[in-house]
């Protein structure tokens, strides 16, 4: 490990939490948004979730990339062997592509509230608010724990 990196590593984790909590934030809060677009009758309310939801969505767009950014420094500093011997990582990165994914999609869902084509029920978006819930517990439990 380079000097930098080894110096710069609890910075790197420190942001990485940061960034993604504050993700995490607007990723639970979002699909919520959707439920009440979803479940509204009023032209009005569903206007000003429009604007509330785009918002959001752009808003925490740079936290999902700075997470990943952290995080990849962190992968970077610990080295090949480390990321080779890390299984739980692997896990781990692979709910985070699952995660952005998730993210991605919200675009699509924003696209389809914006041109007022939306045809799920609010049910849907609550079951759909429960994926990143879950994925976080997983992802804290393999960084924590270290299960594998």
């Amino acid at each position: 490990m380079n000097e930098f990196l080894i110096n710069h590593l609890l910075w790197f984790k420190a942001f990485h939490v940061i960034f993604m909590v504050a993700w995490f934030a607007g990723i639970f809060y979002l699909p919520r948004l959707f439920v009440n677009h979803a479940e509204t009758a009023s032209t009005e309310i569903a206007e000003q979730l429009k604007g509330m939801e785009k918002r959001l969505l752009y808003f925490i767009t740079p936290f999902a990339i700075l997470t990943v950014l952290f995080g990849s420094l962190l992968i970077y500093a610990y080295g090949s062997a480390w990321f080779v011997a890390a299984k739980w990582l692997h896990i781990k990165l692979t709910l985070v592509i699952v995660l952005l994914c998730y993210h991605g999609y919200c675009f699509k869902l924003l696209k389809v509230f914006e041109s007022d084509n939306n045809t799920r029920s609010g049910k849907f978006y609550r079951i759909f608010n429960e994926i990143p819930v879950l994925a976080l517990f997983a992802i804290i439990i393999l960084a924590y724990v270290k299960p594998l």
